[in-house]
């Protein structure tokens, strides 16, 4: 058991009241050293120092990305910049940043709450941790190292990009853990395979934190197959802390939020009405212990629920549900919502494509809006058979159209086609006049 599994196992009225103190200090913190704070807290009429129950929380107002973007670059501190020690940032389409500011104490909580990921890998001081996410303002190659040494382990820095040298450094290495996005952890798989190499036989891993970006059951089945490990996601934003808000646990059963850190709530993203366990809305994080950026409220955009009932895992923080998609990747055809993810679970039910794919968005001559699906075939599949490739575009047409009731325009390239990426993938292009 891991040094953490005391607090991962406290009575859930115990972790209510570690939350109840810390959004007293938090809301009143806001309230006194963030001009933003006071001035929404007052327009909303909540007053930070009359909160006793958890319930009062519903009666402050929300925060949004813009809200900290207006405050660029350190209008949300709540400590004097002396007392800052790490910046980090997170830019949009924008271009605008927001600002995440940490002092000795936020970076310990922050290495703490990503340890966490180990703990539920079941790792720790026997590890080898190869932390391939990229270093730098983006949040999680530094989280992930930070987490990495507070549970103990050996950690590889290695960042991300050369791949072949992360295979190199697999092999000779023996790390045991890689925490990477899982589109880049699919990307090393697939070119260790083209080296000739066997991931069971040439790598010694075991698990992988994967995190940053939504990715399906399929897409981790795929790699567990690939690479011979157990894959657990992991949930953060540079808004909030930082990869490690949430972590699945073996029994890939959810994601255990860090309740002792963070508050979540469920809401209707078009009424803001707090919806009961179970349901499914936009993720609002309220930091409870975050001392140089808290954050009361935040509306993450990330559509998902809370699990209702225990993991088997015996840990009695709440569970988030895998990511459904966000608000703003939301796709509207035709007044139709459509998420990128119902597209990827309707392609992974046709063994002879590919994890990889791209979603197109434009209008055709009438300014009507048209989908189109460019998804990889496998290496297997004749892509000059012009009828067994029309064959498949049309069965997986008919099968997105009865999935996603809005017509999808199917298109099969050639395997190593669509462009990877080190980072982030970039899974939708919109080219709709006034679409960002």
């Amino acid at each position: 058991m891991g040094n953490q599994e005391d607090v991962l196992r406290l009575p859930h009225e115990q972790i209510e009241q570690i939350q109840l103190e810390g959004l007293k200090k938090t809301a009143v913190s806001c309230y006194e050293n963030i001009p933003f704070y006071k001035k929404s807290f007052d327009e909303a009429g909540f007053d930070p120092y009359s909160v006793k129950s958890l319930d009062d929380l519903r009666n402050a107002p929300f925060v949004t990305k813009q809200d900290l973007r207006d405050a660029y670059p350190y209008g949300m501190l709540a400590v004097p910049m002396s007392d800052v020690k790490e910046i980090h940032m997170s830019s949009g389409t924008t271009g605008v940043a927001t600002v995440g500011a940490y002092n000795d104490h936020d970076l310990k909580i922050w290495g703490e709450c990503f340890a966490r990921g180990i703990e539920y890998a079941d790792g720790g001081p026997d590890d080898v941790c190869q932390v391939c996410y990229g270093y730098g303002l983006f949040t999680g190659g530094l989280g992930a190292h930070y987490g990495c040494i507070s549970a103990g382990c050996t950690t590889i820095p290695i960042s991300a990009g050369n791949t072949e040298r992360q295979i190199r450094v697999l092999r000779e290495m023996g790390s045991t853990i890689i925490c990477c996005t899982p589109s880049y952890a699919m990307h090393i798989a697939d070119t260790a395979l083209e080296m000739g190499l066997d991931p069971a036989r040439d790598f010694h891993l075991r698990a992988g934190i994967h995190g940053a970006e939504p990715f399906s059951d399929n897409f981790r089945a795929e790699l567990e197959r690939k690479l011979h490990y157990k894959v657990l996601d992991i949930y953060g934003l540079t808004e909030t802390m930082g990869p490690g808000v949430a972590v699945e646990c073996m029994e890939q059963n959810g994601l255990h939020l860090a309740e002792d850190h963070f508050i979540a709530e469920i809401i209707d993203p078009n009424t803001g009405e707090v919806l009961p366990d179970g349901e499914w809305g936009e993720l609002v994080i309220t930091t409870v212990d975050r001392e140089a950026s808290p954050v009361v409220r935040y509306r993450t955009r990330d559509i998902t629920r809370i699990i209702p009932g225990e993991c088997a895992c015996g840990r009695t923080h709440r569970r988030i549900d895998r990511l459904h998609g966000r608000t703003d990747d939301m796709l509207i055809i035709r007044g139709v919502n459509v998420f990128p993810s119902q597209i990827e679970d309707v392609m992974k039910t046709f063994s002879q494509v590919s994890s990889w794919y791209q979603i197109e968005v434009g209008t055709d001559h009438r300014s009507l809006d048209i989908v189109t699906l460019k998804a990889e075939v496998n290496p297997g599949f004749d892509i000059d058979d012009m009828a067994g490739i029309e064959k498949l575009q049309r069965r997986m047409q008919a099968a997105m159209k009865a999935a996603l009731s809005v017509g999808v325009k199917v298109k099969l390239v050639e395997p190593k086609s669509i462009p990877r990426s080190e980072g982030k993938a970039k899974r939708v292009i919109d080219t709709r006049e006034g679409i960002k």
